[in-house]
């Protein structure tokens, strides 16, 4: 196959499902040689990201990661793709292994927020994440640098995101009622503009439950969207 890209994914499992299903989709194919050309490493043995960010004895995901972005490279991949934003925190060190381009979710979905919501009318960005990503500071470094407060909420409501993310999402239970409530909570009681789905799994409870109405930054389609732009660029569709 040539003129592909990878998808690093696995993390987890129904999270990658979501990004190719809805990569397929954006796709706008007609005929089956209108679809894209990628691999999809759905690695489910890379360790918890969350866990190793918030506890260092914990097992590193790193050395999985770069095995996997090593694999791509010597395949071929003409760029890579990581369907989780936590993993994003091994960003630096994974793209000094490649000359391949590593896109980066959180900082395509802060662009894309600059040209939708302008800082100076909707500065107020609630986010969901988990708590790696939040400890992190991934997204709020750069929502900070591009002029945004990023709101990151008290640990009661942190506590029901990660229970989207862990009990409901990954173990295949979605809950509209839970996830639509939390964005509410955010928009209301936080006194939010906009709320960004910064974790791959709550793109999934925006895939399966659309709020067209409400102000979502989903991270995960800006960067699907961004995919499908360069790939049909690169294999000439």
């Amino acid at each position: 196959m040539l003129n592909f890209f990878a998808i690093i994914g696995g993390m987890g499992t129904l999270a990658t499902q979501s990004f190719v299903c809805t990569l397929n989709k954006a796709t706008a194919a007609s005929k089956d040689q209108d679809f894209l050309n990628y691999l999809v490493f759905n690695d489910a043995s890379i360790p918890d990201r969350t866990a190793y960010i918030t506890d260092n004895s914990q097992d590193n995901p790193l050395p999985v990661l770069a095995q996997d972005v090593q694999q791509a490279t010597d395949m071929g991949a003409s760029f890579i793709v990581m369907a989780c934003n936590t993993a994003h925190y091994f960003y630096p060190q994974l793209q000094e292994l490649t000359t391949v381009p590593i896109l980066h979710m959180p900082e395509l979905a802060i662009d894309w927020t600059k040209e939708h919501y302008d800082p100076s009318t909707y500065p107020r960005i609630g986010f969901m994440g988990t708590e790696g990503t939040k400890k992190a500071g991934i997204y709020r470094n750069l929502a900070n640098k591009a002029g945004y407060q990023l709101v990151e909420p008290e640990q009661l409501v942190q506590d029901r995101i990660n229970t989207l993310i862990y009990e409901e999402v990954k173990s295949g239970k979605p809950s509209r009622l839970h996830y639509e409530d939390v964005i509410q909570e955010l928009l209301t009681d936080y006194n939010c503009d906009t709320v960004l789905l910064g974790c791959t799994e709550l793109s999934v409870l925006n895939e399966t439950f659309p709020l067209p109405q409400l102000p979502i930054i989903d991270a995960q389609a800006i960067t699907i969207a961004q995919t499908v732009q360069l790939a049909k660029a690169q294999q000439g569709k």
